[in-house]
């Protein structure tokens, strides 16, 4: 098959997550990065969000089968470079989806575990929780939690830099390879230090703390800039520091939207951006 003139297949992402209806978060938040790192996101989707800048009214979930049926179709056709996840909604969901991670390569996996709402209140169902402890994080080759996930996860409350290196110890006794304790709720801190843990050695990204209100889908943002380089073979540390700058500049470029909270912003990496 030819592509275009001097056409070459970029690497391949792929995002298992809940649609956005507001398209400030979950996969639309994924591919507008992924796009923006220049590479092909493909997706599984887990959930239909009746959503917008105020919050999620409601959601359906898709059937566990079909999410699975989703990712082998794309990982025995196509092939996966690297994959994510985000809302994945019930033990029934993350249950299949780890049955699909064993049956088929789906690259470095990293684990977003999306339980807990812009507000902190938990998102999802207890089951869930320990489903997400005992199934996807052994399979993890990065988790990326935010500090209400940490505590929703672990029952520790971080309230320090001291704290997310505890955080980090404790999340990675659950199995994943690494462990990326993200301080962006660490409101008091006025830089965003966010810590990577392998079980013995921690590295540090250090960020700059913006006043923006419209922060939605950085979570998202983040690692599926992580995906990005992941997928281009790089390491999980030189990973994590592209996505840091990368979802830093983003958060710098986030917009308004609605009469909620607006996203964050790949689009300082197009050049026509302003135009």
């Amino acid at each position: 098959m030819r592509g275009g003139v001097g056409a070459a297949t970029p690497p391949r992402v792929l995002t298992i997550a809940g649609s956005d209806s507001g398209g400030g978060a979950g996969l639309q938040a994924d591919l507008r990065t992924l796009f923006a790192c220049g590479v092909h996101g493909m997706t599984a989707v887990t959930a239909v969000t009746v959503q917008n800048s105020l919050g999620v009214s409601g959601f359906t979930e898709i059937p566990a089968e079909v999410v699975a049926a989703q990712i082998e179709a794309v990982a025995t056709d196509i092939g996966i470079g690297a994959t994510k996840t985000g809302m994945l909604a019930s033990a029934a969901i993350i249950e299949a989806v780890a049955g699909a991670v064993d049956r088929v390569d789906v690259g470095p996996f990293v684990v977003d575990p999306v339980a807990a709402s812009m507000h902190g209140h938990q998102l999802l169902a207890d089951d869930a929780l320990e489903a997400l402890r005992t199934l996807l994080f052994p399979r993890a080759t990065l988790v990326t939690p935010n500090l209400d996930e940490v505590r929703l996860i672990t029952g520790i409350e971080v309230r320090s830099r001291a704290d997310q290196r505890k955080a980090a110890e404790a999340l990675h006794a659950y199995g994943s390879e690494w462990v990326l304790v993200k301080g962006g709720h660490l409101w008091d801190d006025p830089e965003c230090l966010d810590v990577l843990f392998d079980g013995s050695e921690f590295v540090e990204f250090l960020g700059p703390r913006y006043d923006v209100e419209h922060t939605h889908g950085s979570g998202d943002t983040l690692a599926s800039a992580i995906c990005s380089r992941l997928a281009r073979g790089e390491s999980v540390p030189e990973a994590v520091r592209f996505g840091k700058d990368f979802v830093v500049r983003s958060v710098a470029a986030s917009y308004p939207l609605g009469g909620g909270v607006g996203p964050v912003s790949p689009l300082w990496r197009l050049p026509d951006a302003e135009g």
